[in-house]
């Protein structure tokens, strides 16, 4: 019961920062000639915020399909990242779990992951505990949205919309003792700025977390091993 009550803990702040993003989407998603039922067969199957917002921005200005696709799986390579860097948390899961949980798999989820990680195993309870009930948040949030989008407003006026970049920084202030983690901050921040200037959005997304995925993979490399001393003086 343990990994579902820190689960449940654990998922609260998420919960109450994407549940306003979600209900505006609906709201957004409906107000662009969306239907209830392709909103949420598209909310359930892609599954994604940012890339979600993304598209349905792309949709409403009629750019081409291909382009479409191409800035969601920009927004989403990451995911690809995350798939393989999670692998080593989700080695007692079983295929199937595996496969559930790569879909179910969302940026929080997996900062919040990697975190605990570092303190005691993954579990199958502790990690669709969190995944089940930020997804129907998602679901649910989307299908309120749509039918009372009206009455939400403008969600910046109650502070909701920095909920989310203040959750985000606070992940990323709990990695702050790992070795590197200024290096590899920094260098993801500049990569990031400088995509976002120069190749535009949403390639500064993919750009600066590969960067520091990089960055921390070469300061984790095992030093080459060395011939003992002993040899150089037969």
């Amino acid at each position: 019961m343990s990994e579902t009550r820190d689960a449940l803990r654990d998922m609260v702040p998420v919960a109450s920062a994407i549940a306003p993003y979600s209900a505006v989407f609906g709201a957004l998603a409906v107000d662009q000639g969306m239907t209830l039922t392709e909103l949420l067969v598209t909310s359930g199957s892609i599954y994604a915020v940012a890339s979600q917002y993304v598209m349905l921005d792309l949709w409403v200005q009629g750019v081409p399909i291909w382009s479409v696709l191409l800035a969601v799986l920009a927004v989403n390579f990451r995911h690809v990242l995350y798939s393989a860097a999670s692998v080593r948390w989700l080695a007692g899961f079983s295929t199937w779990q595996k496969v559930l949980a790569f879909f179910l798999l969302i940026d929080p989820q997996y900062a919040t992951c990697e975190a605990r990680h570092k303190r005691r195993p993954i579990t199958p309870r502790y990690y669709f505990t969190y995944a089940l009930c930020i997804y129907a948040v998602w679901m649910i949030s989307n299908l309120t949205g749509a039918v009372f989008g009206q009455l939400l407003g403008d969600v910046s006026r109650f502070g909701l919309d920095l909920m989310l970049p203040m959750f985000f920084a606070t992940l990323v202030i709990s990695f702050r003792q790992t070795s590197g983690f200024a290096v590899i901050l920094i260098t993801s921040v500049a990569v990031s700025l400088i995509s976002y200037f120069t190749i535009g959005a949403p390639w500064h997304i993919t750009l600066g977390g590969i960067s520091g995925i990089l960055i921390a993979a070469l300061r984790s490399r095992p030093a080459p091993a060395t011939q003992g001393k002993d040899a150089q003086h037969v």
